[in-house]
C-alpha cells in the first residue's frame, strides 16, 4: 500500500471518528458497500478520474442526499473526492469504515475488547476446522448458507457484534475469512490505541507470562500491544512475536531451523 493511499484512509478515518457514529451509520455504510459492490457501473462513476471532484460529489448529492445520515454523507462525500487507484479501492475505503462504524459502536458498550477476543477465537476455531474452513470459504455455496452457518455456531455464544462481523467476513470478496478477521482485529486494537501483537507458543501461557510478555512488547513498541496467543506444540518451545513488520523468534524450532541454514 502507497503512502498516499495510506494517508488517505488515514483522513477518512479521522472524519468518522469526528462524527456521531451509530448503529444506523455502521448499518448505512455496510448498506452503501453492498450496493455499490453490486452496482459496478455506479462504482466506476464515483471513481471517474476524468469526471471533476465536483461532478462526483453532487451525483452523490443526487442519489443519497436527504435518504442517509448527514454523518454516512459526510464520510461518503469525502471518500468520492478522493482518487483511488481503481473503483475497487473507493469500495474497500467504505468497508473499512463500516467496520471501523460498528467496533466504535461496541467500544462505546463497552464491549470491544470482548468482540476482540471473540472474533480471534471464532477465527482459530475456523483455521483449526478443516472442514468448517471449507464451508465457510466455498464460494460456489450461496452466501446467506454460509452467514448462516455462522449463525448457528455463534448465536447466543457471542456479542451480536462479533456475530455480525464473522458474518461480513464470510462474504469478502478479495481476501480470505482469515485475513479480513485479521483486519478487524488490527482496526479494533487500533480503536483502543493498541498494537496487535500475533504470538506463538509451544503450551498456554499463565496469567502472569501474558501480563510480562504484554509489558515488554508494550515498553519496547512504546505503546500498549494487545496479544493473540496462538498454542502450536510444533514449536517445541519458546516464543515467535510479530507486532505489523517487527519480528522475533524465539523458539527452539525456529533455532534449529537456522542452524540447519547454516550448516547447508
Amino acid at each position: 500500500m502507497s503512502s498516499t493511499h495510506e494517508t488517505r484512509l488515514g483522513e477518512l478515518d479521522s472524519l468518522l471518528d469526528s462524527q456521531q457514529v451509530s448503529p444506523r451509520v455502521a448499518e448505512e455504510l455496510f448498506a452503501l458497500v453492498d450496493l455499490l459492490e453490486a452496482q459496478p457501473a455506479l462504482r466506476r462513476a464515483l471513481t471517474d478520474t476524468g469526471a471533476e471532484q465536483q461532478t462526483r460529489a453532487h451525483l452523490v448529492d443526487q442519489l443519497f442526499g436527504g435518504r442517509i445520515s448527514e454523518p454516512t454523507h459526510t464520510v461518503l462525500h469525502a471518500a468520492v473526492v478522493q482518487r483511488w487507484p481503481s473503483s475497487s479501492a473507493l469500495l474497500a475505503s467504505l468497508d473499512r469504515q463500516a467496520v471501523r462504524a460498528t467496533l466504535s459502536c461496541a467500544q462505546q458498550d463497552g464491549t470491544l475488547e470482548q468482540v476482540e477476543d471473540e472474533l480471534f477465537r471464532f477465527s482459530r476455531l475456523v483455521e483449526g476446522d478443516r472442514n468448517l474452513q471449507a464451508a465457510v470459504s466455498d464460494r460456489s455455496a450461496p452466501l446467506q448458507l454460509r452467514r448462516q452457518l455462522v449463525d448457528d455456531l455463534l448465536a447466543g455464544r457471542a456479542d451480536s457484534v462479533t456475530n455480525f462481523l464473522a458474518k461480513r467476513a464470510v462474504g469478502a470478496r478479495n481476501r480470505s475469512f482469515g485475513v479480513t478477521v485479521e483486519g478487524y482485529l488490527t482496526l479494533a486494537a487500533a480503536l483502543r490505541s493498541r498494537t496487535l501483537a500475533h504470538v506463538v507458543v509451544a503450551r498456554p501461557m499463565t496469567a502472569e507470562q501474558t501480563t510480562r510478555l504484554a509489558e515488554a512488547l508494550s515498553g519496547q513498541m512504546g505503546r500498549q500491544v494487545s496479544l493473540q496467543v496462538v498454542v502450536d506444540p510444533n514449536v517445541i518451545g519458546g516464543v515467535r512475536v510479530t507486532v505489523g513488520d517487527h519480528y522475533f523468534e524465539g523458539t527452539v524450532a525456529g533455532r534449529l531451523e537456522n542452524a540447519r541454514r547454516q550448516l547447508s
